[in-house]
């Protein structure tokens, strides 16, 4: 089998709910995304999401290295792009564009041997431990219980995970009432928190602190800056909750004083970190350490197929239970908190190729692009609530409508 060609496609999609963190409590209400098809002579295509802002990295990386290539041949076709960015380094969209091509290989060789790239990878077992984040700045207090129980009840979360950081008051009262809604699905519900990296060290242990008064806390994720793997070590030895970090990191050399100096008590790791081949290098870098590893959201889920052979995994971030943007497929689904990986040769997660046709654009506005607002100012410098204008426009939800569960019903 060998790459004959390649084809890149964006596409925007309304969101089911406004969507934001501490960096933007007025939240988005559209998102973006890249499909990449990877073409082979056999007639086997492999397909990937992501890598929107890295059209050109891609090219080179198809032109230069991988056309004519077996794609079966992953990690070695993986370590000539990795060597191909040597010199300036493979992070930021060099990154990007060898994650997505990376997943499409995997793709690729896992539909060649006609099966589920969990077993392609070695896994025995493809059920696999979930929580729900919601993402959830912008809701209000009623929306989060609402967003959560709807969780709990209809798929069995018993998990979740709220977005801090801006305002200590509404955080206490808000991680109440996602409790309030998980406790539709379980007595003993798993709290987690993520600030975001919008605290310092010193802001992030009395603030989290507070909340262990009142609360079981599960982890915390991102409390200070992503580098600033001292300030980490700090927290997590002043506070009784794991520290949980990584996920804007992008290759084992990022990684390497976090485990050295024990920063994280929970690594992050995902597909998006150069790929697939990468992913399963860092974790098992982690089990080296004894550390356990959290998969981070990825489309249509797709970070469940590594799970079933990671040793040390601990749980799944789950977004959206099943693909909502018109245009991705899964086989992966929720069942009773859990991420079930079907029997779907590849990575289970594929196209609907008429709606892709409808929702293609040239190129994604910039209110659609992943993390449009940026860092927050005073981020780690002071607390900024959001301001009036930013609570307004929350308050409007999605096309003027509060969040709507799948069932129907307006949350109340």
């Amino acid at each position: 089998m060998k790459i004959t060609g390649y084809s890149i496609t964006l596409y925007e999609f309304p969101l089911n709910r406004r969507m934001g963190d501490a960096n933007s409590p007025s939240g988005r209400i559209r998102g973006s995304s890249n499909l990449l098809q990877l073409f082979t002579d056999e007639g086997i295509t492999g397909v990937s999401f992501g890598g929107g802002g890295a059209g050109p990295q891609i090219k080179s990386m198809v032109e230069g290295i991988l056309l004519s290539e077996d794609p079966r041949h992953v990690t070695g076709l993986w370590k000539r792009m990795v060597d191909r960015a040597f010199k300036a380094g493979h992070d930021g969209v060099v990154n990007d564009a060898i994650a997505v091509l990376d997943v499409a290989l995997w793709d690729l060789k896992a539909k060649y041997n006609n099966e589920p790239l969990w077993r392609t990878l070695g896994g025995s077992n493809p059920r696999v431990h979930a929580y729900a984040s919601g993402l959830d700045s912008p809701l209000s207090d009623d929306e989060i219980e609402n967003w959560y129980g709807q969780m709990a009840s209809e798929h069995g979360f018993t998990g979740g995970k709220l977005k801090v950081g801006l305002d200590q008051d509404a955080d206490l009262r808000r991680i109440g009432r996602m409790k309030k809604g998980l406790e539709r699905a379980t007595d003993k519900p798993y709290l987690y928190i993520d600030a975001n990296e919008v605290w310092s060290p010193k802001m992030a242990i009395r603030k989290v602190r507070e909340m262990e008064e009142r609360y079981d806390i599960a982890w915390v994720e991102e409390p200070a800056r992503r580098w600033d793997f001292l300030g980490l070590r700090r927290i997590s030895d002043a506070i009784k909750a794991p520290v949980c970090a990584g996920e804007n990191l992008d290759t084992l050399g990022d990684f390497l004083p976090y485990f050295h100096n024990r920063s994280a008590d929970v690594v992050q790791v995902s597909h998006g970190m150069t790929g697939i081949t990468c992913a399963l290098q860092l974790a098992d870098a982690a089990y080296g350490f004894e550390l356990p590893i959290t998969l981070g959201g990825s489309p249509g889920n797709l970070n469940a197929q590594l799970a079933p052979c990671i040793p040390n995994f601990l749980t799944l971030e789950v977004q959206n239970p099943a693909p909502d943007d018109g245009v991705m497929t899964s086989d992966i689904e929720i069942v009773d908190g859990w991420a079930v990986c079907g029997e779907e040769p590849g990575t289970g997660v594929g196209f609907d190729p008429e709606m892709l046709a409808r929702q293609k654009v040239e190129s994604v506005t910039a209110s659609a692009g992943p993390s449009p607002f940026g860092r927050r100012p005073g981020a780690g410098l002071w607390d900024n609530p959001p301001s009036p204008e930013e609570a307004a426009a929350a308050a409007t939800g999605v096309n003027g409508v509060h969040y709507v569960p799948a069932h129907g019903s307006k949350a109340q």
